[in-house]
């Protein structure tokens, strides 16, 4: 069996966050067009967050979590960038890329279905304390 590199695990996983960002948009999409079909609005009327608030309130928790995944996900792209263009190997990267991946998701699954703040946070925490660690063990490896 052949070991997976940092860097091939790296990319996989950047790979997989971008897919989560594709199913998070269609969702996205099919509850915006669904509702704002249901009440017959003109797209016009909703050119702002604060009208598609107003007037889609059930898409909002989507367009919310849409949002999350270009916030601290932009530390793990990043990251991930640096990992690949210094050749950086190791078992921590490998897997722990992956951690924050399936954080990620089990974080958008709570955030775009049934949304209960006391499941989602301690996803979100997990996934934030994971980054860390990938960044402080990145740091420590260039060191």
């Amino acid at each position: 069996m052949m070991m997976m590199t940092t860097t091939t695990s790296v990319l996989f996983a950047c790979a997989a966050m971008l897919l989560l960002v594709c199913i998070v948009s269609a969702r996205l999409i099919a509850v915006r067009a669904k509702e704002s079909s249901e009440k017959r609005l003109h797209p016009q009327k909703l050119a702002n967050s604060k009208q598609v608030a107003e007037l889609l309130p059930r898409s909002t928790q989507v367009s919310d979590n849409y949002r999350n995944l270009f916030e601290l996900p932009v530390l793990f792209y990043l990251l991930c960038a640096l990992i690949v263009g210094t050749h950086t190997e190791s078992a921590v990267l490998t897997y722990g890329v992956w951690f924050f991946v399936a954080l990620r998701y089990a974080h958008s699954f709570i955030h775009c279905t049934y949304n209960k703040v006391m499941h989602r946070f301690p996803v979100f925490a997990a996934g934030f304390g994971v980054l860390l660690v990938l960044w402080f063990n990145f740091l420590k490896n260039q060191l």
